[in-house]
């Protein structure tokens, strides 16, 4: 089964409103958005289908935040200032008619999407991503050259055998150097000596470990992306939503001026400090799970020097 990044945020902001008071608020476009940047001399102009939750601040389109400079709400027209698109370090893009425009996003999706990658990159310390990849077994050679896979460990070797039964044979003595040397086999290269017999012209399997990669497009398959098991996606997003809960009560800080809310004893500061917690040890309990059913599928398994 299919489970995009996209699919992910939906999943990461729908379980994060149910630990808050606010919904957002929204509204949508109602001639599209076509270009990037917003000069002071042509500034853009968001044709909305109403205005009136609009005032001067942040909006959403897409992934883009926006800043809106003015607002006519008899015209449900919007003016983003010249600093406006791409706004806190998101991507400036055209939008199309019908898209959704959030007002003041509590989470926006730019922050759900490095928090998924964030905590992808955590689950690397505790869950590896297993690939394979193959190559041809020359009798002249018995070292193996791998580029760019990012090896962590090596998981199993195998051949697979002359005949019908189409067996793979393990391969029980070799050695695998992570740190290969640059002068002899260029830079980001590892490789493996064999020293087993194996039949010259046969294919070798290589089973191995390695980080789990992050999403860098809302269309990517989960499991294709990240290498790690498709099981392993609440994780994800449990980690994800503990990751972003935490930062509610600094936004209701008193910055400036005295806030109603601080003082409101069914909202008090720090109340967001219990849901997170309550997150963490499910993140860190289902994350534990996922790593013992891994160290079950791939038991470690025993091998000798090639030499």
């Amino acid at each position: 089964m299919t489970y995009t990044l996209a699919q992910m945020m939906d999943e990461v902001q729908i379980n994060l409103s149910g630990y808050t008071y606010q919904q957002d608020r929204s509204t949508y476009l109602v001639s599209a958005v076509t270009t990037t940047t917003s000069p002071s001399s042509s500034p853009t102009i968001l044709s909305l289908g109403s205005a009136s939750d609009l005032g001067k601040g942040i909006v959403e389109i897409d992934e883009e935040l926006l800043w809106v400079d003015s607002v006519d709400r008899v015209a449900n027209t919007a003016t983003i200032s010249p600093y406006g698109r791409g706004y806190l370090g998101t991507t400036a893009s055209t939008h199309a008619v019908d898209a959704k425009v959030t007002v003041s996003p509590i989470f926006p999706k730019e922050s759900i999407k490095k928090a998924i990658n964030d905590t992808i990159h955590a689950v690397g310390g505790a869950i590896y991503a297993t690939k394979q990849t193959t190559f041809t077994y020359n009798a002249a050679i018995t070292t193996y050259s791998f580029s760019g896979l990012g090896i962590e460990n090596i998981l199993a070797m195998s051949w697979q055998d002359i005949g019908p039964t189409k067996e793979w044979i393990r391969i029980k003595r070799w050695d695998f150097d992570p740190y290969a040397d640059v002068d002899t086999w260029g830079n980001n290269t590892q490789t493996v000596t064999i020293g087993d017999v194996v039949i010259a012209g046969r294919t070798v399997k290589v089973m191995y470990a390695t980080s789990p990669s992050v999403f860098t497009a809302s269309n990517q398959d989960y499991a294709t992306q990240t290498g790690l098991p498709e099981s392993t996606k609440d994780v994800v997003i449990l980690g994800a939503a503990y990751r972003l809960l935490q930062y509610l009560d600094p936004a209701r800080a008193a910055q400036y001026s005295p806030q109603a809310d601080e003082i409101d004893a069914k909202r008090p500061f720090g109340a967001s400090n219990t849901a997170v917690r309550q997150l963490f040890a499910l993140y860190t309990q289902r994350l534990n799970e996922e790593r013992a059913k891994q160290q079950n599928q791939y038991p470690p398994r025993l091998h000798y020097s090639a030499r």
